[in-house]
């Protein structure tokens, strides 16, 4: 990232608030910091949020109080904290192919010391935190004298999260073969992968999708939270192949639910569907089409690493969007993001429809004669793509002009993966040195949807911040970070009227510590509208079904 966008980030997520003091009756005396690593000073919590667990370092310290100050006249609580060392939580044992590929702690992680409040104190603190609570560490010696403390204040938000969080949660298990070549997960893992919905006021989340024999990836929803898009992989790892479906409790996706983009039968000859969007009335989908002339390693750049950590690099290079109406099952290049000169990618569509912002870069080749094997996500050896934002009039399919975003353009970096916010005010975006998707650099920016400064959000954590998703109120946002584990999580952060935004809350509990966080969407449902999904279209020879033209 540019020097004078990032500055340098300290420790695993947070800012220390250190105040030095002394306890009231005792003699003043120099205290040593309690440093605060969660939540961060000033955080905002959701109503109804699972009891989040506090973290801290204490080198003086050898027990600890918290001293809870809530607003208004309600009583102070005062806790002899029961404090534990981190840890990870538990691992699923279909997941330990590599003791390699495990969580590990980090020297500070292995410092630190977690408090959990139960659910009564946690609700008392919910209830008077709508104007900020303050929460004091005090570190007592083995005698019972004072000799550190810190405090932070956090506060409750008055705006509910409004819906649940559809996911998916997979495993990092890379492996080569005889030939060694690498892949992401092995065929016969692909069951491991499993769809989730998470709504934040219940401990744990729900399984609707698992042991499909396939590869699933990404996912979408109309606003009105009543239809699903989702790509699937077909057989003989056929690319071309997508499902629309109607959301309801208990959903089947069957042969005459897909779109068949490749029309001339030639599985993988050519890769299509990537970033697929469904639109928010849920009549179109808009999605990034390499084109009649390409095969799939002509047009995406991709490589594949045994580390589990960032165990893929994978973007198009070529392509154009095209969108498909499901009414008259054509499929048609969208004008103004049709040009082959360029790689245009990424199209998301604004709360009503009517505008699309999407990436785009010049257009070139994945690879070129000569060019090094990049052994590790960033390498220099990678093709160098930086994308630009646009916006654009979906005018009924007729498309129009593109007009560059001030902001998340021609700054030296890549700037991709937009969402548009519900009130059509703010597009926030991944900045990241080179390509898209899973990058380490990556951070989270938030700009006004007609160009301006953009802005560095403060909810970024040390790696990887990315596929992010809105509520239906436009108030929180759901994204996955590295900053705590190679093993992704799920966060949330409020983000206000003007577009300030606050410090990342942990989605505890989302999946195993050895699983990982992806693709989380906030859906615009009840939490219970989905018990589980089953996948029939998975079979031999070419799938029945409509077909894209």
């Amino acid at each position: 990232m540019c020097a004078k966008r990032l500055p340098v980030l300290a420790a695993i997520l947070f800012v220390i608030v250190a105040l030095p003091g002394h306890a009231q009756g005792t003699p003043a005396q120099k205290q040593w910091p309690v440093s605060i690593d969660y939540p961060e000073d000033g955080s905002i919590f959701p109503p109804g949020i699972s009891p989040p667990t506090f973290l801290w370092r204490d080198a003086a310290g050898s027990s600890w109080t918290i001293d809870i100050a809530l607003s208004g006249k309600a009583a102070p609580i005062h806790i002899v904290a029961r404090a534990e060392r981190f840890h990870f939580g538990p691992l699923d044992p279909e997941c330990l192919l590599n003791s390699d590929q495990q969580p590990k702690l980090t020297p500070q992680q292995a410092a630190t010391w977690t408090w959990t409040p139960n659910q009564a104190t946690w609700a008392a603190i919910q209830a008077h935190s709508v104007q900020p609570a303050t929460i004091s560490i005090s570190g007592l010696s083995k005698r019972g004298a004072p000799v550190s403390r810190a405090q932070i204040s956090i506060t409750t938000s008055q705006d509910p999260v409004g819906a649940p969080i559809f996911y998916r949660d997979v495993p990092l298990m890379p492996t080569s073969n005889i030939t060694g070549n690498v892949q992401p997960l092995a065929a016969s893992a692909m069951p491991l992968i499993h769809w989730r919905v998470r709504d934040i006021r219940q401990p744990e989340s729900h399984t609707v999708l698992q042991k499909m024999p396939t590869c699933g990836n990404c996912h979408s929803f109309s606003e009105d939270g009543k239809t699903m898009g989702m790509d699937i992989d077909g057989p003989e790892d056929d690319k071309g192949l997508y499902a629309v479906v109607s959301v309801q409790k208990h959903m089947s996706i069957e042969s005459k639910d897909l779109v068949h983009w490749n029309t001339d039968g030639r599985v993988g000859a050519t890769r299509v569907g990537f970033m697929s969007r469904v639109s928010p009335d849920g009549r179109y989908v808009l999605s990034t089409f390499a084109g009649p002339s390409y095969r799939l390693l002509d047009t995406f750049y991709v490589t594949n690493f045994t580390d589990h950590r960032f165990l893929q690099v994978f973007y198009p290079t070529r392509g154009i969007l095209e969108w498909y109406d499901r009414e008259t099952g054509l499929r048609q290049p969208l004008p103004g993001a049709d040009d082959p000169q360029f790689v245009q990618t990424d199209g998301v569509w604004s709360h009503d429809g009517r505008t699309i912002v999407f990436a785009r870069a010049t257009a070139r080749p994945p690879r070129v004669p000569g060019q090094g094997s990049a052994l590790r996500a960033n390498d220099a050896n990678e093709t160098q793509i930086q994308y630009d934002l646009y916006r654009m009039p979906f005018n009924n399919g007729k498309g129009g002009t593109p007009e560059r975003i001030e902001g998340a353009s021609q700054n030296g970096l890549s700037n991709t993966f937009p969402r548009i916010s519900p009130d059509g005010r703010w597009v926030v975006f991944v900045e990241c040195r080179n390509g898209q998707l899973m990058r380490p650099d990556s951070q989270l920016y938030i700009v006004p949807i007609g160009g301006g400064g953009a802005r560095r959000m403060r909810a970024n954590l040390q790696l990887m911040n990315s596929w992010h998703s809105f509520s239906p109120n436009g108030r929180w946002m759901v994204f996955s970070s590295k900053g705590r584990s190679f093993f992704t999580q799920m966060y949330l952060t409020h983000i206000d009227a003007d577009g300030h935004d606050s410090p990342a809350i942990l989605i505890d509990n989302a999946t195993a510590a050895n699983r990982a966080v992806n693709l989380p969407e906030f859906v615009n449902m009840a939490p219970d509208a989905i018990e589980n999904i089953a996948v029939h279209v998975v079979q031999a020879g070419k799938p029945a079904g409509r077909t894209g033209k």
